[in-house]
């Protein structure tokens, strides 16, 4: 009698949509979902609206198996036909608007039709969505083709003629689970609740552990040793609090002694991304000069990787003035072993335990002398900041390392596609 060795499964076709190739937290989560996981079981196909900062990232750490640009995942209704959207495009004239937002449609219609033939083609047996708009045109895909979608949900709110459309999308049949980053973020979907999960971001806790890397923030700007450095950083916008910060660090120099006011240095990582109106950055360098703290406060522009950097903050501020779904942010300064500031604001408290491993104020609205007063307290006790940050990393290496969150990632992709997890060793 002859034997046939049975043949492994086939692996698991994901088809990964991420609304943005702009840098940000969707498409770093993207990056540490698609690193850990099990590349044996899931064929990683990815599609991004333009090569960028995402591509790259993906590209350069080789976790896809299939990377597809697809101009029809529209970025901005108003964004040129031929490149990405900068601020100038803003006070285009309004003819041109117009013209730019029909052939917009158009592409998208188009992107959306060439999408189903490649999904139906290749065999696709699940589509991930990334992102707000991914999670709209992933459930209408998969309406079109007949393959289940899962929706990553990190976005906590909606314009008004958005929500019936997104509610009937995630009611569907096409959606089979939503995946909501924090319980803030899950008040979306009371219609619909059996398909919720909560599952956390997460990181790479391994490359922002101290030992990961030479720290470069003090060097590379002439930052005195023993300066005591308060940082924060992210996308310049208004909704993440750097007005807040600014004016926290003004409070914070006034409280402090004035030994410690010498060594105080307040530093600020990041840019306002190009798609938006305004540059935020110039407004918060005028509110810094406008309270006579300009030359407490250094603004460096984008800088990347953020680890180098991060690891020479003594304390991490994260002063979001919204319902931030789950900030990386945190999870990255933790992971680095910095206590985090914070305002109490959206999911930040799931991250931050209060008095352990930071110090939560009052969010609603922004209680700016009470940040200032966790700042200084932490200058002003320099063991108490090191303690909170020894037990941030081991909160993050318990709850929020990126491998047990590929692997929910994962059981989730396998529900989705009616597939049960492969036998060890087949």
């Amino acid at each position: 009698m002859t034997t046939v060795a049975a043949m492994p499964p086939r692996p698991v076709k994901v088809l990964f949509l991420n609304d943005t190739s702009r840098n940000g937290g969707p498409g770093r989560t993207l990056h540490a979902i698609l690193k850990f996981l099990d590349e044996k079981e899931f064929f990683r196909g990815v599609v991004l609206p333009r090569p960028g900062v995402v591509s790259d990232l993906l590209v350069g750490d080789r976790v896809v198996d299939a990377l597809t640009f697809e101009p029809g995942l529209i970025e901005n209704p108003f964004e040129p036909w031929t490149r990405a959207m900068v601020r100038e495009d803003f006070s285009a004239p309004t003819t041109l608007k117009a013209l730019r937002l029909s052939g917009n449609t158009l592409r998208a219609t188009v992107g959306m039709a060439k999408l189903a033939s490649r999904i139906r083609r290749e065999a696709y047996d699940v589509i991930f969505c990334n992102g707000t708009s991914a999670n709209f045109a992933g459930a209408a895909l998969g309406g079109l083709v007949g393959v289940p979608v899962v929706w990553h949900v990190f976005y906590s709110s909606l314009g008004k003629p958005l929500v019936p459309l997104h509610r009937a999308l995630s009611a569907g049949a096409a959606v089979r689970s939503v995946l909501c980053v924090s319980k803030p973020v899950s008040h979306f979907f009371d219609h619909c609740r059996e398909k919720v999960r909560i599952v956390h971001d997460a990181i790479d806790a391994s490359a922002y552990a101290p030992a990961s890397c030479d720290p470069e923030l003090r060097t590379r700007y002439g930052i005195p040793a023993d300066a005591f450095v308060i940082g924060t950083y992210g996308r310049i916008l208004p909704r993440k609090g750097f007005v807040e910060f600014v004016q926290a660090a003004a409070r914070t120099l006034e409280i402090l002694p004035e030994a410690l006011r010498k060594r105080a240095t307040f530093v600020v990582l990041g840019d306002t991304p190009e798609d938006v109106a305004v540059n935020h950055v110039d407004e918060c360098k005028a509110l810094a000069r406008t309270l006579r703290i300009e030359h407490k406060v250094l603004f460096t522009g984008y800088v990347a990787p953020i680890a180098p950097m991060l690891l020479d903050f003594d304390v991490a501020v994260v002063p979001s003035v919204y319902v931030d779904p789950l900030p990386r942010s945190v999870l990255e300064a933790m992971a680095a072993e910095k206590p985090v500031v914070a305002f109490d604001n959206g999911g930040i408290s799931e991250m931050v335990i209060h008095e352990q491993t930071g110090l939560l104020v009052k969010g609603d609205p922004p209680d700016v002398p009470g940040l200032a007063e966790a700042i200084a307290r932490y200058v002003q006790d320099p063991a108490l900041a090191r303690q909170h940050g020894r037990l941030g990393r081991q909160r993050v290496l318990e709850h929020f390392d990126a491998l047990p969150h590929a692997n929910r990632i994962a059981e989730e992709l396998r529900r989705a596609a009616a597939r049960p997890r492969a036998a060890d060793g087949q």
